[in-house]
């Protein structure tokens, strides 16, 4: 049988298909807003991948066992029947699951809130080789995604896992900090609507997209779009996360650098920035953060990366420290802070773009894209800004005093 994968494939999904069949990596993380056609391309995804691999088995899962089926289960039956096999499988609602009738393979579908089933997971042949999360921001995090592909992932050549979510608003969510880091054999991908072919939406889905956007952009944004845009008790609205490439740093020639001071469990932060003035853009280049590190580890590695070809402005705050390090070598010198620096300076770096590459930075892009208000208990914000998590946020105050101090602030 024949089948036509330019039909039930959204073409937002090609790129993630074609690396799946190219075995290029093992987790897929598909995220996105409504109408992006994840949930439906992983579903034919885990069917095609099953046809080709007969002694392969996979497990479909949500947080909450009462919510599989009239969701993920239904959802996979919709992609068998897209694909002209309805008949060829078996259905059972109660344990719910599917079968393959010609090889007896099979979809398992399991709640996280049941531990026990999960752990007695048996096949009747071959081995569990693919996992499907879906709405993975609902899991308590990664310790209890760790536990689960433990219990499932266990064994065989093939160990395919695809986490599939609608990002929530706020930047602080496990799943959305999960997305800034990289790591080896996985594959993050966004698709929103847009991408998706409008023939598959309807008219009154693409009706009511257009009426928020035009009504609320920034639940449009959130729930369309999938950007964790807040809700509205972040400090820095405007950041922009993505790569900054060596090319881009070959051309910057406005470099600072500033240190943060700390042991445990505060860490020491030092952060390495470039200041483009007529563009009122900071990029945030490198960063050396650790807990119990020395004065003279810091300053060996400011020297080791060649970043003491600046003045390093560190909090005045630590006077032996600042000693310390440029008794090892390093340009350091006490930032002047004062009253009132503290609430001008972050109201400058709120006046201004600061882009943030989470392969270079990844500590001062959590500290940016998580730093909130704090809220009382009716959810009203706190005015002032939370003296905690901010190490490179300090750090980033202190490397650019000098230009915000010319800028009308005096103490």
């Amino acid at each position: 049988m024949t089948i036509s994968l330019n039909r039930v494939l959204s073409p937002a999904f090609k790129p993630v298909h074609k690396a799946i069949k190219n075995k290029e990596y093992t987790q897929f993380i598909l995220k996105g807003g409504r109408g992006s056609a994840k949930s439906s391309y992983t579903s034919i995804e885990v069917i095609l991948q099953l046809l080709k691999n007969p002694s392969v088995h996979a497990v479909v899962m949500r947080k909450v066992a009462n919510t599989l089926r009239t969701t993920v289960y239904q959802q996979y039956i919709w992609a068998i029947s897209e694909l002209g096999l309805y008949n060829k499988w078996k259905y059972t609602k109660n344990p719910p699951e599917m079968e393959y009738k010609p090889t007896g393979q099979k979809i398992l579908f399991f709640g996280a809130d049941d531990p026990g089933k999960i752990k007695s997971i048996k096949v009747p042949f071959g081995y569990i080789g693919m996992l499907h999360l879906e709405e993975v921001d609902q899991f308590a995090g990664e310790e209890e995604i760790r536990n689960l592909e433990q219990s499932i992932l266990r064994g065989g050549e093939m160990a395919l896992e695809i986490w599939t979510f609608n990002p929530p608003q706020t930047a602080s969510n496990w799943a959305n900090k999960y997305c800034l880091r990289e790591k080896k054999g996985q594959m993050i991908h966004h698709s929103t609507y847009l991408t998706t072919p409008k023939e598959w939406l309807g008219e009154r889905f693409l009706s009511d997209a257009e009426h928020l956007k035009n009504t609320n952009q920034r639940a449009y944004e959130h729930e369309y779009l999938g950007k964790a845009n807040g809700t509205g008790g972040e400090v820095f609205e405007n950041l922009e996360i993505r790569t900054i490439t060596d090319q881009e740093i070959l051309r910057f020639d406005r470099i600072y650098n500033g240190q943060d001071f700390g042991w445990y469990p505060d860490p020491a932060a030092f952060v390495r920035l470039y200041y483009n003035p007529s563009q009122e853009t900071l990029y945030l280049i490198d960063e050396i953060v650790g807990n119990k590190m020395s004065n003279e580890q810091i300053a060996t590695e400011i020297i080791r990366r060649q970043y003491n070809d600046v003045y390093t402005i560190c909090d005045s705050a630590e006077p032996k420290s600042i000693s310390d390090l440029t008794g090892w070598g390093v340009r350091a010198i006490a930032a002047q802070k004062g009253p009132g620096s503290v609430e001008y300076s972050m109201k400058w770096l709120q006046r201004r773009k600061i882009v943030i590459d989470p392969k270079r930075t990844p500590k001062a892009t959590e500290e940016f894209t998580q730093y909130e208000y704090e809220k009382n208990k009716a959810g009203e914000i706190i005015s002032g800004y939370p003296d905690k998590d901010n190490h490179c946020i300090d750090a980033v105050r202190y490397a650019t005093e000098k230009i915000w101090r010319r800028r009308g602030f005096s103490a």
